[in-house]
């Protein structure tokens, strides 16, 4: 198992490069044959989220464009509780299909603070992608309609997540070493 160091914390890999980037093709696919005809804009949370969402939408063949709010909630290794909104909504939304896309889903507070903003925005239909999901850590009724991988509740870095901001250029993922 490879290992690497970021700051002061020891990570292994969890999952490969090769099975993140088959599993967000498979999910682009799907997106692709659900809404074939259909144009979607998909809304990105930065920071974590925009390598998956990069990979993603290269993949996508659908008449979509693609949008970013900035989200913080993690310091360190662990969340704040907190969301702030660092970048906010840009875009027209309204009567439109959304895809959010996140890098991980762990409380799901982030997710349902964003789709809260979506729905004041009265769009057309709302579903979620998600690179990773934390099934043990995950405590709202907000269905991931797209899951890349299924995940214990710890730290991971590596495709977009991050330590302290260290680590989101990492092309695999990688788990926190107790």
């Amino acid at each position: 198992m490879e290992e690497v160091q970021i700051l002061d914390k020891k990570f292994r890999e969890l999952i490969p490069e090769h099975a993140v980037q088959k599993k967000i093709s498979e999910m682009a696919e799907q997106i692709n044959t659900d809404y074939s005809g259909r144009e979607v804009v998909f809304v990105g949370i930065l920071n974590g989220a925009f390598i998956f969402a990069a990979d993603l939408i290269k993949k996508i063949t659908l008449k979509s464009r693609i949008t970013f709010i900035k989200l913080a909630s993690y310091q360190g290794t662990g969340s704040s509780g907190v969301i702030k909104e660092l970048i906010g909504w840009n875009e027209d939304l309204k009567n439109m299909n959304v895809i959010i896309l996140e890098d991980i889903v762990d409380s799901g507070a982030t997710l349902e603070h964003t789709v809260n903003n979506l729905l004041i925005r009265d769009v057309a239909d709302i579903r979620v992608a998600a690179m990773l999901l934390k099934p043990a850590a995950y405590k709202r009724d907000i269905p991931i309609n797209y899951v890349g991988f299924e995940i214990p509740n710890d730290f991971v870095v590596g495709c977009g997540l991050d330590y302290n901001g260290y680590g989101r250029h990492l092309t695999s993922v990688y788990t926190l070493v107790h």
